[in-house]
């Protein structure tokens, strides 16, 4: 009897393990596997023979301890629910589960993760009330529950999350009111609760949140008076489609009544009982309401205060009013309404209600601590202003959401150490976001930071414009944001076969190579804050088109982020296609040189057409004339004198002496001074 007293009264992490988790990590993760892809059609690389941290399991993280910390598995097409097998892992300081398809409710036992910073359930089918068990996690700073089928009320447990910035509950049926308890959270920047079911006024005291930044509240039915504090945040304040609300200080809302006495605690303001329909999710005399789509009444808000005072008493008696007290804020839980059945939002609906926020950056701690742009880095006096920082920096929703999480639908391109997707911003703006893995960066988060303050002071006509950048600690990913180029690379019109394929007419290819050469030979300038840079790996395919075939030059410093066997590797296919210049064999360095052997195979390959460049031509032998050597699809419409001197220039840039070799400052004066078509 004892026994059953200490269950019902102790905290559940004070009761024996074998109750409250399974044995070891790896079975709670087979048993993760099972809930969330109970097919087995997903995670098929979870075995029970393997180490979960050797690198075999999808989508798990390990940390230096080799302990489970983080499992990222959004956007994978899982259909299953979540367990509460999740709590067994102690260590787990991201969960990453959202653009999924997953059902049910959320357990309570994912309360017990003490140490999660970051959980995204977003964009799934999850039902049911939000656990007030979640309020006892005293790391968490995101939680993600927004567009799924949630109901009940917003508890008030939530406030306890001190370290929480972002709140996103928006496109559920919640029903209730905003509890005043989330003023109380001094690191929120962000509150979303539109288009859900609250009623009644909006507490003064969230205008204590002084860190919030973006509080939008539209498409509920809060009525009352605005309190006038949130007006300082301008256009983060979104409250539309709120009838009920009122305020003289805020645009489009009507003068609050001069009876209106906002401390008269009436859910829906003054006299209005009776003259305010209730929202439709809520049964006050719960009519129709069927036994299995409701809660017991015991466990009404009611009920649990009454159950709480006999806690407490027992509490006292037993483990002492500290115990209880702890455990109150850990596990009380407030009823809930019934269940509302509708149909799930589209994902137009989706696309339409992303926004762009300042959430904080995933902080898992991986053994060499690789957190390159982490909060907790002093800007003054290093690589990166504040302004810098704030103009650049994306976080990794933005990047997720442009993405609709590196749908495959969405890849570009892919490499060993990299992949390209193609993404759009909440703006509509397209963008080429490359996703690098942290092994394939600098070690030395300094140089690494001094990598991206270098990416952001190269700006051209010709460079493809860098949009900005994220730093994934959790992820274990940079990626940098790139305006997106519509019509692909030159290698893309190389070896185009005679009546198939777009064949690019002489003079666009003559505008093509002065762009590159212009490109080039800023990149070769040290202007300003940008020093001379070597690009060290120009090639065709580096050599992007927009719509007016204007060539834009990819890749411009992004050397200075990438580790030396990463480097090496790249240089393999450069290699392969002849841009390698030959001194570096025996060198092994990059100069200006290197570059403008590069851009001379590069011309070769333009006029001719041909991905790969007769030697013979390359060497200057007299067997193969110029005239001959241009594409034979352009049939003769070229100036020849022109292909002679542009060949000749090539024949300059490719030297086998780099001493050669002109300056780029030189070949500009040769385009430019024979007046080349464009």
């Amino acid at each position: 009897m004892f026994f059953f007293f200490l269950l019902f009264i102790l905290p559940p992490g004070l009761l024996p393990t074998s109750l409250s988790k399974p044995t070891s990590e790896l079975d709670a993760l087979m048993a993760i596997k099972a809930s969330l892809d109970p097919e087995n059609q997903v995670l098929t690389s979870w075995t029970d023979t393997a180490d979960p941290c050797a690198g075999s399991f999808e989508g798990i993280a390990c940390n230096e301890l080799g302990h489970v910390a983080n499992i990222s598995l959004q956007g994978k097409g899982l259909s299953g629910r979540i367990p509460s097998a999740v709590a067994g892992l102690e260590d787990l300081t991201g969960l990453y589960l959202h653009f999924n398809g997953l059902s049910g409710e959320i357990p309570k036992e994912i309360g017990n993760l003490s140490k999660l910073i970051d959980l995204y359930l977003n964009v799934n089918d999850l039902s049911g009330s939000i656990p007030a068990e979640i309020g006892g996690m005293p790391n968490l700073q995101v939680l993600q529950l927004c567009y799924n089928r949630l109901s009940g009320g917003v508890p008030t447990q939530l406030g306890s999350l001190k370290k929480l910035s972002v709140l996103d509950l928006q496109y559920n049926h919640l029903t209730g009111s905003i509890p005043a308890s989330l003023g109380e959270l001094g690191s929120l920047t962000r509150l979303n609760l539109s288009y859900n079911n609250l009623f009644g006024p909006i507490p003064v005291r969230l205008a204590d949140a002084q860190m919030l930044q973006i509080l939008d509240l539209q498409n509920n039915t809060l009525t009352g008076s605005v309190p006038s504090a949130l007006k300082r945040l301008s256009g983060g304040f979104q409250y539309q489609n709120n009838p009920g609300l009122c305020g003289s200080e805020f645009p489009n809302l009507e003068a609050c009544p001069a009876d209106y006495d906002p401390n008269k605690p009436e859910p829906l303001g003054p006299n209005t009982l009776g003259k305010k329909s209730f929202p439709q999710s809520v049964n006050l005399t719960e009519p129709g309401c069927q036994k299995q789509n409701c809660q017991d009444r015991s466990r009404s808000p009611n009920a649990g205060i009454v159950f709480g005072v006999v806690a407490v008493a027992v509490a006292s008696v037993m483990v002492g009013i500290s115990g209880f007290t702890w455990y109150r804020q850990r596990k009380q839980n407030i009823g809930s309404t019934c269940r509302e059945l509708e149909s799930r939002l589209g994902t137009g609906q989706v696309r339409d209600a992303c926004k762009r926020g300042a959430s904080p950056l995933i902080s898992l701690e991986y053994s060499n601590r690789w957190d390159p742009l982490g909060w907790g880095r002093s800007w003054s006096g290093t690589a990166f202003s504040q302004e810098v920082f704030e103009t650049f920096m994306f976080n990794i929703e933005v990047v997720e959401r442009a993405t609709q999480s590196f749908s495959k639908v969405n890849l570009l391109g892919k490499s060993k150490f990299s992949a390209v997707y193609k993404g759009v911003l909440t703006d509509g703006s397209s963008v080429a976001i490359k996703r690098i893995a942290k092994t394939s960066c600098k070690f030395d988060e300094d140089e690494f930071v001094r990598g991206l303050k270098l990416l952001t002071t190269v700006n051209h006509d010709n460079l493809v414009k860098l949009r900005g950048f994220c730093c994934s600690k959790g992820r274990g990913e940079c990626f940098l944001i790139y305006e997106f180029i519509p019509s692909g690379n030159l290698l893309q019109h190389l070896d185009v076969e005679h009546g198939r394929g777009k064949v690019l007419e002489w003079s666009t290819r003559v505008w093509i190579i002065k762009g590159i050469a212009e490109a080039i030979c800023y990149l070769h300038r040290s202007e300003g804050k940008k020093p001379a840079l070597v690009h060290q790996n120009i090639s065709a395919q580096k050599v992007l088109l927009d719509y007016w075939n204007n060539p834009l030059l990819a890749d411009s410093g992004i050397y200075r982020l990438l580790a030396d066997d990463i480097l090496f590797w790249k240089l393999k296919s450069t290699a392969a296609m002849g841009y390698l210049a030959p001194e570096y064999a025996s060198t092994g360095r990059f100069t200006d040189k290197s570059d403008i052997f590069a851009f001379g195979m590069l011309v070769f390959q333009i006029i001719s057409g041909k991905t790969l460049v007769n030697p013979v031509i390359r060497k200057g032998t007299e067997a193969v004339s110029f005239n001959e050597f241009v594409d034979p699809n352009l049939e003769g419409n070229f100036p020849v004198l022109e292909a002679e001197r542009l060949g000749r220039l090539a024949l300059l840039c490719t030297h086998d002496s780099p001493c050669l070799r002109p300056s780029m400052d030189d070949i500009m004066k040769e385009l430019n001074e024979h007046s080349m078509s464009c």
